[in-house]
């Protein structure tokens, strides 16, 4: 730390330490659960098992458990909404459908995606776009996610 108060006094940085946590990164659970005591000018820095950074949730392994259980939350309240405007005598029309779930439901899945696209949890977000797929596209849940996808454009 001392190194990191250098380089922030040399060019006349400040660290926010209220802004600022601690997190230990380690695929051994003794150490990653290990008691961190960061200290930046006798100030205490918080210490959080899963920090988020840019807006994407960081666990210990870097599998994004959490993230992508957050993500689909709220995917799947958005999915609700569109589920609301999609009524069969009265809804909106595909287009509008359409660009609704572009903007409230791909916005929030895809955010950030290329950084967890590859974690195994990734799946559970899938079913939640797929859902909304098949609900702008009239589909019935047996309907295979391809055919959703190509009526999609």
């Amino acid at each position: 730390m001392g190194t990191l108060v250098a380089y922030l006094r040399r060019w006349r940085l400040q660290l926010s330490v209220g802004k600022s946590v601690a997190a230990a990164y380690h695929l051994s659970t003794r150490e990653a659960r290990r008691e961190l005591e960061v200290r930046v000018d006798n100030k205490c820095l918080e210490v959080q098992q899963a920090p988020k950074y840019l807006g994407v949730r960081l666990d210990r392994t870097l599998s994004f458990k959490q993230h992508l259980k957050e993500v689909k939350a709220k995917v799947t309240s958005r999915v609700a909404l569109i589920h609301r405007l999609a009524g069969t005598t009265w809804g909106a029309s595909a287009k509008t459908l359409r660009i609704s779930t572009q903007a409230l439901v791909f916005s929030a899945a895809e955010y950030c995606s290329p950084v967890w696209s590859r974690s195994p949890h990734a799946r559970k977000v899938d079913v939640a776009i797929n859902t909304s797929l098949r609900i702008i596209t009239g589909c019935l849940k047996p309907t295979l996610c391809p055919s959703c996808q190509s009526s999609r454009e």
